[in-house]
């Protein structure tokens, strides 16, 4: 997978189907959506993106108070890679690009200069200036570009959604949020001299205690502290699945 950051220097993208949002976690609803863009990317001879955004659009706006998120831009890139995806192209988001208008963000940017053929969306997908741009702005105002909306997804009768997860792992609930989610539940970073690895204030990690996890590939046993996590694998990079 090719990481793109920003608009500047985009590549050539063969017959682009993109996804865009902030897929916080890329759980298995996530992952029916991508898998679609993947597929009709392959049907058209094309190619897969996915935009996504960093910072998180509320830390840009100023309304980060309370905001826990279940992963940074390296572990989502580590999952859309998992998934098969050609591009991950990340949208800075700052104050001036959060202004734009619906039209102008998909004319001006997935249109102009991604080159999108398609687009896929979730359910409740909005975007553009105040969330003023959806599915129905789409298919009644930009006939060129096909779009394809995907219902929301469930399993075992649950709803798959990253507010539920975020419950789920904040009460301890490790098996729940790994079912939601796909697979196990990723953390990223690098480990100091005695096995520290300090998290994002974003990041949200699972109440304070030991826990079995997989280390770099290996069987350990983490302690989650107020400020990060203790592991035996002292690393410049290591890979937690909780």
């Amino acid at each position: 997978m090719q990481i793109i950051n920003g608009f500047n220097h985009i590549p050539t993208i063969t017959h682009a189907v993109a996804t865009v949002g902030s897929y916080d976690g890329v759980h298995s609803g996530h992952k029916v959506l991508i898998e679609q863009v993947i597929a009709h990317a392959k049907a058209r001879g094309g190619q897969s993106v996915v935009l996504t955004f960093e910072p998180h659009p509320r830390i840009t706006l100023g309304r980060a108070e309370g905001l826990k998120l279940l992963s940074t831009v390296e572990e989502k890139a580590l999952l859309l890679e998992q998934l098969g995806v050609d591009f991950m192209l990340i949208i800075p988001f700052t104050l001036e690009f959060s202004r734009l208008s619906h039209a102008e963000f998909i004319g001006q940017y997935l249109i102009d200069r991604v080159g999108i053929e398609e687009l896929v969306i979730g359910y409740n997908h909005h975007f553009g200036h105040n969330k003023s741009g959806d599915y129905d702005y789409l298919t009644t105002n930009i006939p060129t570009l096909k779009v394809t909306q995907v219902e929301q997804q469930r399993v075992e009768n649950d709803k798959v959604s990253s507010t539920v997860i975020r419950t789920a792992l904040s009460e301890g609930n490790i098996e729940l949020a790994d079912r939601l989610f796909g697979h196990p539940y990723i953390i990223c970073g690098q480990s100091d001299s005695n096995g520290f690895c300090a998290t994002s204030q974003y990041k949200l990690l699972p109440p304070k205690g030991d826990y079995q996890a997989v280390v770099n590939g290996k069987s350990d046993m983490i302690t989650i502290c107020d400020s990060g996590i203790y592991t035996s694998v002292k690393s410049n990079k290591i890979t937690i699945e909780l």
